[in-house]
């Protein structure tokens, strides 16, 4: 149990801290639209501000959500399990973290072999502006990575939760 304590430690500050300086990440997204509609209404409209926001909003969404899981701030069915024993809350968040773990680790299996091909080819984006591909994608493996981790932690939290012990 040691081992798992140590593991919760060590990934809910590495998340906490990414997500807090992520939460930040929104103001160069406001940045970005704002030059857009100045420069669409003043100037001539900028080619790279549509691709620069959506980069903004992958990296607050996936380097955000080992964040929004830690804090428990996922959209969840509160039917049944709103009314549940804490004992009972945690074997059915046992069960169904193995469904996120298996789905992340498919996500991360595709992210990396889709990151590979984009550095291998040089991927660019068939706009006119055409940026590399790499760096999001990149970004996009971390995070799915990060939000593997936060998952095991929460299974973690979840195993101790039913042995009784407090965290």
């Amino acid at each position: 149990m040691g081992f798992f304590r140590k593991y919760i430690h060590v990934v809910d500050a590495v998340n906490y801290r990414i997500g807090r300086v992520m939460m930040y990440s929104l103001f160069g997204l406001f940045g970005v639209l704002l030059w857009s509609s100045i420069s669409k209404t003043f100037f001539l409209p900028s080619p790279w501000t549509l691709e620069v926001a959506q980069f903004f909003m992958v990296a607050y969404y996936i380097m955000g959500g080992p964040y929004s899981i830690q804090l428990g701030a996922n959209v969840r069915m509160d039917l049944l399990y709103d009314r549940w024993s804490a004992n009972k809350k945690a074997w059915a968040d046992v069960f169904t973290i193995f469904v996120l773990i298996f789905y992340l680790g498919v996500l991360l299996y595709g992210a990396v072999d889709s990151t590979a091909y984009s550095l291998k080819y040089y991927e660019r984006s068939p706009t006119a502006w055409r940026p590399y591909m790499w760096p999001i994608k990149v970004l996009m493996c971390t995070g799915i990575f990060l939000m593997l981790l936060q998952a095991i932690s929460e299974l973690f939290k979840d195993i101790l939760k039913i042995k009784g012990e407090e965290l």
